[in-house]
């Protein structure tokens, strides 16, 4: 995003002038995060998610650096190394109490990011590449969640490994070898530990990767805002320091409060019981689930227990567990379509009643409702109730929202940030205040 009023970078010093010259790393971070940047002036708390997800992505790539100095990806040895971390090495009980629940808090930092951009759409033209990037980091951070997760080889890691490398069999002709291939053999072994654990030592510097390409696709349009409009003026703006550096500190410093105490008084606490013993495969758990951040996923791939058929003929298309996997990946897969499924021309939504209700009243709910079946036994009710709300997550995103964004009537917006925010504002033909102006009534996307 360039604007006019920007402040320019000048360097003050021959050398700084001579770093700018041959280097200019000053002045990228100068107008990335820096008085270059102009930020909309309207932004909440909301919006500290994202650097909030940066600032975990670096914690978790630090300490998991410092753990695999000590970790021995071995069968034999694993699960005794990870003790030898807790009890023997320097801080190593705080290395690892900090990256293993830095992971959940990793988690709920995407999901508080992504249901802002699903409320506020920011996933709408100009910005669906940042969108898309997004939903790309996030099936990263997954994989390399669940690999991590086999790592410290107890018996979750061991049989949620074997259960969710068990999908790829499903796939028609190649699932078999494809799943032989992925896993080393023919059940998790010292092979798979080796693979997940290189891959997920990876994964991370990926996905850092993709974060600086989802940056950089947020500076060409700017920052999206909780009204929807559009940056006009300068008055529309504020520089990103100090203003959002320090609310932005704020943010991380109540982050920091909740991070620390789940770190040091409930450090366990995310983790399943079963997981601090070591991997044993003659003795399957009674219950297995993956961690909580996967478990609406998990739910909707249990929701399938019918295999699809031809009426009246008995001959299987799809079996159910294939359904499950194709079900649980399109979940996901659904939101690199939600810029052309949603066709409203307002983004936020405040000002669209109809979407406001079913995505408080229906989305919401849903993710809570699948959330809950997804960590409960594979019984009736959860059986039927993740069934019902794993039709209704479809619906929402397939039928629902294009649905209402053709027919609903949205509230009149703003001319301007400005007027958003201080109540009143300039508009063309020289009246203030935009809220019975009809070029106000509805600002339409642009092409």
């Amino acid at each position: 995003m360039s604007f006019a009023w920007a402040k320019q970078y000048e360097p003050q010093s021959g050398f700084t002038k001579w770093i700018d010259e041959k280097l200019p790393v000053p002045r990228l971070v100068y107008n990335a995060i820096g008085a270059g940047y102009p930020v909309p002036r309207n932004l909440n708390y909301m919006w500290n998610f994202g650097v909030l997800a940066g600032f975990c992505l670096m914690l978790q790539i630090v300490t998991g650096v410092i753990l695999a100095m000590h970790y021995a990806s071995n069968t034999e040895v694993a699960f005794g190394q990870v003790e030898h971390i807790m009890r023997n090495v320097n801080w190593g009980w705080m290395m690892r109490y900090a990256h293993a629940n830095g992971a959940s808090f990793f988690f709920i930092v995407i999901y508080l990011h992504i249901f802002r951009g699903l409320y506020y759409s920011s996933y709408k033209a100009p910005r669906e590449m940042i969108w898309l990037l997004g939903v790309v980091i996030f099936l990263l951070m997954m994989a390399t969640a669940f690999m991590g997760y086999v790592l410290p080889w107890g018996q979750m890691s061991f049989w949620g490994a074997k259960v969710i490398t068990g999908l790829f069999g499903a796939i028609p002709l190649v699932g078999e070898p494809l799943q032989v291939w992925l896993v080393g053999g023919y059940a998790p072994n010292d092979s798979t530990l080796n693979r997940f654990f290189s891959l997920h030592f990876l994964l991370p510097f990926v996905i850092a990767g993709v974060v600086i390409l989802h940056i950089w696709a947020l500076h060409i349009p700017g920052s999206s805002n909780p009204t929807g409009v559009e940056v006009k003026k300068e008055s529309d703006t504020v520089p990103f320091h100090p203003y959002y550096t320090a609310k932005d500190g704020f943010g991380l410093g109540v982050f920091l409060i909740f991070f620390t105490f789940m770190v040091f008084f409930l450090p366990n606490a995310l983790g399943h019981p079963d997981n601090y013993i070591e991997a044993n495969p003659l003795s399957t758990p009674a219950h297995i689930v993956p961690e909580w951040y996967f478990l609406p996923f998990y739910a909707i791939l249990r929701a399938f227990t019918g295999d699809l058929t031809i009426p009246f003929t008995g001959i299987v298309l799809i079996q159910a567990k294939l359904l499950g996997v194709i079900a649980m990946f399109g979940s996901i897969l659904v939101w690199f379509f939600l810029p052309w499924l949603d066709k409203s021309p307002v983004r936020s939504g405040h000002y669209r009643p109809m979407f406001k209700k079913f995505f408080w009243f229906g989305l919401i709910p849903t993710m809570i409702v699948l959330t809950i079946c997804g960590g409960a036994p594979a019984e009736e009710p959860y059986v039927m109730l993740s069934q019902i709300f794993t039709a209704y997550y479809f619906l929402h995103f397939l039928v629902i929202l294009p649905i209402i964004s053709q027919i609903e009537v949205p509230k009149p917006l703003p001319y301007s940030i400005t007027e958003a925010v201080i109540g009143s504002d300039e508009v063309p033909g020289g009246t203030d205040g935009g809220g019975d102006n009809p070029q106000a009534a509805v600002q339409p996307l642009p092409a």
